[in-house]
């Protein structure tokens, strides 16, 4: 019934629309059917979605809004094609702050942050820097130690302590907008040191370069920051906080492109 249903009206719809959505048996328990647009149902990961087509493809002869002129349906590509150019444009010169942490763990509520790390961008430019070490209460694990090239020696020489660490980083960003690579961990221990410190926590707006790197670069074989690294041909990230911070700027660039 549902088949017959849906062939009279693609039979009979010409120039308008239509989307079927309908109950099936799996995860999602419903699918998509479409007709007369350049929205196509994808899988993805079992899940189907709706993907919108870049305004690129819409250029190079997909059906865009069906019953308009040939010439209209050019003129509107254009103009997409127009638009996400000066989306990208604004983007790429926006002022912004990367920003990364290195950790002695990955659980904020046992480990504690090591080193701050941020880069003030302006007009697309890295203008300012902002690198702290921070004095530790506990032996640094092995295996930070071995990722970071970091020791207690170090570390208690030439660190902050916790708080002034932390009161000067988050005076460093300010209320700029904000960018990192899987920047939620960053933040939530972020979060966690303001509250064991009793500091306000940051409300800066924030991008996560991650999601953007999966879409942008759909066949690499993982989205680690030196998998893109070495995918862009940028310098390895030494996984110390300013250097890796500078990379993720340099990556937002590339990604921007």
């Amino acid at each position: 019934m549902r088949d017959a249903l849906w062939e009279r009206i693609c039979l009979h719809l010409k120039n308008g629309r239509a989307t079927l959505v309908y109950s099936t048996d799996g995860e999602q328990r419903l699918a998509f059917r479409v007709h007369n647009t350049s929205w196509k149902p994808v899988d993805l990961d079992g899940i189907t979605l709706m993907r919108r087509p870049l305004p690129t493809a819409l250029a190079e002869g997909e059906a865009l809004r069906p019953g308009f002129s040939k010439a209209a349906q050019r003129l509107i590509a254009q103009r997409l094609i127009a638009q996400r150019a000066q989306a990208k444009h604004a983007s790429a010169n926006a002022d912004y702050i990367a920003i990364d942490l290195e950790t002695a763990g990955l659980n904020p509520a046992t480990a504690t942050i090591v080193e701050y790390g941020a880069v003030k961008v302006e007009h697309g430019e890295p203008t300012q820097t902002f690198s702290a070490l921070v004095q530790q209460t506990a032996p640094l694990p092995p295996t930070i130690a071995a990722l970071t090239g970091l020791d207690d020696a170090t570390l208690a020489r030439e660190g902050l302590s916790p708080e002034q660490a932390l009161v000067g980083f988050l005076a460093f960003i300010g209320k700029s907008p904000l960018i990192g690579y899987n920047v939620a961990f960053d933040l939530t221990f972020l979060r966690a040191a303001c509250t064991h410190h009793s500091q306000p926590p940051p409300t800066n707006l924030c991008r996560d370069l991650l999601p953007l790197a999966r879409r942008k670069c759909p066949n690499l074989p993982n989205h680690r920051l030196e998998t893109l690294a070495k995918h862009f041909a940028l310098p390895p990230p030494p996984h110390r906080a300013l250097p890796d911070a500078l990379l993720t700027h340099h990556l937002y660039t590339k990604l921007n492109e």
